[in-house]
């Protein structure tokens, strides 16, 4: 019996991820660094401790990693501020189904939590969850389980009694870490026969996941 479900909020709730590579291409070309579309595909759920690790290898030699985040960060928010973020297809229909149903909803985010808090509730969707978790309360975010561990904890449930909703390979890894049967909605990277073993089910939009759960 499933008795709650647990968001990823970028790529999932809300388009961010496409922002993100967005920001992340432009001060890639402000700073002269190449290849950051496969730093970017390393990263995506990640917190930001261990996105710089990865940064480290790819722009070190040319610029601190924490400079080029940092600035991905002020073209993000400039972005934010002035177009918005818009939510995912069916962002809505899944929550308030599983809502009906008595599914509890949880969230378990990379991201820290004052832009999750901020994004969520922007986006008026914030009301629909029990209990948020997020990148800056664990020492090592996706693909490590960290995030999800504390998220279940957060909800006095475990893992079999839980299903994940990701889009990328390193939160399906950290869902399933934790134990947790996990369903990956791909956006921004399409999953590998690895990933899509781990997966409990890869689906094309949330309008599919109610329906997967019983």
């Amino acid at each position: 019996m499933v008795k709650a479900v647990i968001f990823d909020m970028d790529g999932v709730l809300l388009d961010t991820e496409s922002v993100c590579k967005v920001c992340w291409n432009r001060a890639a070309e402000e700073f002269g660094i190449e290849g950051i579309g496969e730093a970017y595909s390393e990263c995506v759920g990640q917190n930001t401790a261990d996105t710089l690790v990865v940064l480290e290898k790819y722009c070190g030699n040319i610029v601190s990693p924490k400079v080029f985040y940092d600035r991905t960060g002020e073209l993000f928010h400039e972005i934010e501020r002035s177009e918005g973020l818009s939510l995912m297809p069916h962002v809505v229909e899944c929550l308030g189904a599983l809502s009906s149903r008595g599914i509890r909803l949880a969230l378990a985010s990379s991201t820290r939590r004052e832009s999750v808090v901020r994004q969520l509730a922007a986006a008026g969707i914030i009301g629909y969850f029990e209990t948020i978790t997020t990148g800056d309360t664990v020492a090592h975010s996706k693909p490590a389980p960290d995030i999800y561990l504390s998220s279940l904890s957060s909800l006095s449930l475990g893992a079999d009694e839980c299903i994940a909703v990701e889009d990328s390979p390193n939160g399906v890894r950290s869902a399933t870490g934790a134990g947790i049967r996990c369903v990956m909605v791909p956006d921004q990277i399409q999953p590998s026969e690895e990933i899509s073993a781990l997966a409990f089910a890869v689906v094309t939009s949330l309008k599919e996941v109610p329906n997967l759960i019983k």
